[in-house]
């Protein structure tokens, strides 16, 4: 029996069945062997009748931009296949990034404060071989998922919102103006007073139920994710007293054609560390259980603790694709997707958590806008998802941590590239360190970044070209330069807010979507 099998036999619920079905769905990825549903049709047909403003598929993310909608006064309607519940682990943030629940009405101090189950200081940074970097007020909060859903979930009904649980998303066919969605509930549902199986009618309909959302896959038609994170990982106890965090760090060279890092957090039930690696979807790639298994071994190293000390309270893992053409351009009008659907988040994080809160503001304000200027064209809601060039040249720092299935790196390539960059980061202070580990990059702190590093170590920058190779490097060019070119936009667009104000509703709505797109695109929304 291995240390995985052993573990997950002595927790609640059949984690092992879990872990090997997922890995069913990551070998069908890598295999590229996944059926694309076709759940989304279009009919020239108008609709008698429209039921619902919005209607929000995906209740764990979607009732974030649900409650904040419903509250503004559009009639919402949340569809979770489950019972809406936030889950046991602690979602980790920056506190100045939980300001958005104030600004938009959804938390009151009193309840922001309850929500924040944890919060530690500083976090470190270190890569073999390498020193330790620390840093203070970046993801040293750990908010509670079940008081913060439950708070919110409370707040969507008493403005109104209807909420419709145990109740799947089946289909949905576009009309001229609106929507009709198929549902299938578990049972008769009474609560919403609905059918086993029914239809109802929205203007809007928002995909919030993540990467292998149905209508995601339709619309990918097939698409392989060109990086993947591949996340294992747990909460346990009997971890010596630690109230300090590991934001990224690296203790091993190049293993198994992957570089492992790590993260750990005090959490309210113990300690949580997570194994996370950065890889394609090659058919030959392990298996998420393999990981987890690497992810046993090497813990006692990492922790400085006996496995058999360790008194694990739960298990978890997962993968998270990524796609170099992001955001995910929906065929269909009045589709929007939104968190990890829309594919909008940064390849080298992963969790929707941290992604949805940044953009929940933005989300919002454009949407409400977009239902009263009745804008829910394909065109118009892109507008909501637009190119951020600031999250493309991620896919570079992606690209130069992950190891190509057959390259032959030096075994700690990896290691001391990260050690230099993140030098030079400290060199020139917390203004250029602390935006990019929230995943904000800016394009003078980039800069001065590569230069600083090139300059001082040009022996660790050299490899990287040919490892990420001369396509992506060039493809990286382009976004930077871009980077660049909305930094000053974003600059410029300041001063014309005033001015502007005074246009017809209809281009007031496009002007302010660029507006936000220069402002987050440039990453000065930080």
């Amino acid at each position: 029996m291995t240390q995985t099998e052993k573990i997950l036999s002595q927790l609640p619920g059949d984690i092992l069945g879990r872990l090997r079905s997922a890995d069913k769905m990551w070998q069908a990825f890598k295999e590229n062997t996944l059926p694309v549903p076709l759940v989304v049709k279009e009919s020239k047909e108008p609709l008698g009748t429209v039921d619902w403003d919005v209607i929000i598929c995906g209740g764990t993310l979607g009732i974030f931009l649900g409650a904040a909608l419903q509250t503004r006064g559009w009639q919402v309607a949340l569809i979770e296949r489950g019972i809406l519940r936030g889950r046991d682990q602690e979602w980790n943030i920056s506190r100045q990034e939980l300001e958005v629940f104030l600004e938009l009405n959804l938390l009151t101090l009193t309840e922001l404060q309850e929500a924040i189950a944890t919060e530690y200081n500083p976090g470190r940074v270190s890569f073999c071989q390498g020193s330790d970097f620390w840093i203070k007020d970046v993801l040293n909060i750990g908010v509670d998922p079940v008081f913060l859903l439950s708070t919110l979930k409370s707040k969507f009904l008493q403005a109104g919102g209807k909420l419709l649980e145990k109740t799947s998303f089946e289909g949905a066919t576009v009309h001229p103006n609106g929507v009709s969605v198929e549902l299938q509930t578990q049972g008769s549902n009474l609560s919403a007073k609905l059918p086993p199986t029914s239809s109802i009618k929205t203007r809007l309909l928002i995909d919030a139920m993540g990467h292998f959302s149905p209508i995601v896959r339709q619309a990918r038609q097939g698409e392989k994710p060109e990086g993947v994170c591949i996340v294992v990982g747990s909460c346990a106890q009997g971890y010596p007293h630690n109230q300090a965090g590991d934001l990224i760090v690296s203790f091993t060279p190049i293993q198994n054609q992957c570089q492992y890092f790590w993260e750990a957090f005090p959490a309210r039930d113990g300690r949580t560390t997570y194994l996370f690696t950065y890889l394609d979807a090659h058919p030959e790639r392990p298996s998420l259980e393999f990981f987890l298994e690497e992810y046993l071994r090497l813990l006692p190293e990492y922790q400085g603790v006996e496995l058999s000390q360790i008194d694990f309270q739960r298990v978890l893992f997962g993968f998270f694709p990524s796609y170099r053409h992001s955001p995910l351009r929906m065929p269909w009008n009045r589709i929007l997707p939104v968190g990890d659907s829309s594919g909008s988040q940064s390849p080298v994080s992963f969790g929707g958590f941290g992604s949805m809160v940044r953009h929940l503001k933005r989300l919002t304000e454009g949407t409400h806008e977009a239902l009263a200027c009745d804008l829910l064209t394909q065109k118009s809601l892109a507008q909501l998802q637009p190119y951020q060039p600031n999250i493309a040249v991620t896919w570079m720092f992606q690209r130069a941590m992950s190891v190509g299935r057959q390259q032959q790196l030096a075994p700690n390539q990896i290691n001391d590239l990260l050690t230099a960059v993140f030098e030079a980061m400290a060199k020139l202070g917390d203004d250029v360190l602390r935006p990019f580990l929230q995943d904000v990059v800016q394009f003078s702190g980039l800069s001065k970044t590569l230069l600083l590093t090139s300059l001082t170590k040009p022996g660790t920058v050299i490899p990287v070209i040919p490892q990420v190779g001369l396509t992506t490097l060039l493809d990286w060019m382009v976004h930077y330069f871009n980077l660049g070119i909305y930094t000053g936009l974003s600059s410029l667009g300041q001063l014309t807010t005033e001015p502007l104000k005074t246009l017809p509703v209809v281009p007031q709505y496009y002007y302010h979507r660029w507006l936000e797109a220069w402002r987050y695109g440039s990453g000065r929304d930080n």
